[in-house]
């Protein structure tokens, strides 16, 4: 399965519960995202290899559907980019598409963290390679979102992405995974 292609800035799995501070934050993607945020990210497979990348987002907001074009630039000079569209159906839920995301996922919300699951085919022009990406966002005291995704395939877990986003590209350079 090509490491390429995974190319995910909202991410999986569960984490712990984060400081009572952040805990009291509300985290809405329509006012976290909207406008320009940064990230960097680190993809890690079970068989060692490990994928760095910078993702530039531009958040468009218009009263009830965010539209989020992320912007990868991996280290070794690859280059992608994805859009999600996230259509709030409720103060807590969303729901969400991407090109390469398999129907829709359910995003739901609570407090300051955000939970969903999702399909994605990796090999779209050849034979189906699925896997199943379950993201945790977790909106932190300091203003920054953590993003935790795990990777399955045929539920076994074979990859973690860890995202983490600020409103600043130095603020997210800082808070880099892995660093």
């Amino acid at each position: 399965m090509p490491v390429r292609h995974f190319t995910l800035a909202l991410g999986l799995a569960a984490l712990q519960a984060s400081p009572a501070a952040a805990q009291s934050a509300t985290l809405k993607l329509e006012d976290f995202f909207r406008g320009k945020t940064y990230a960097y990210g680190q993809f890690t497979a079970i068989n060692g290899t490990s994928r760095s990348f910078r993702v530039d987002l531009t958040g468009r907001w218009d009263g009830k559907v965010l539209r989020l074009r992320e912007d990868f630039v991996y280290t070794d000079g690859e280059r992608d980019t994805k859009t999600w569209v996230f259509r709030k159906t409720s103060p807590t839920t969303y729901i969400g598409t991407r090109e390469d995301v398999i129907g829709e996922t359910l995003v739901t919300v609570s407090g300051n963290r955000a939970d969903f699951a999702y399909d994605v085919n990796l090999n779209p022009k050849g034979e189906p390679n699925i896997v199943r990406f379950s993201d945790t966002l977790l909106l932190e005291a300091d203003g920054t979102l953590r993003n935790t995704a795990w990777v399955s395939k045929f539920f076994i877990p074979v990859a973690r992405v860890k995202v983490n986003f600020a409103r600043t590209e130095p603020a997210a350079r800082a808070i880099r995974p892995g660093h």
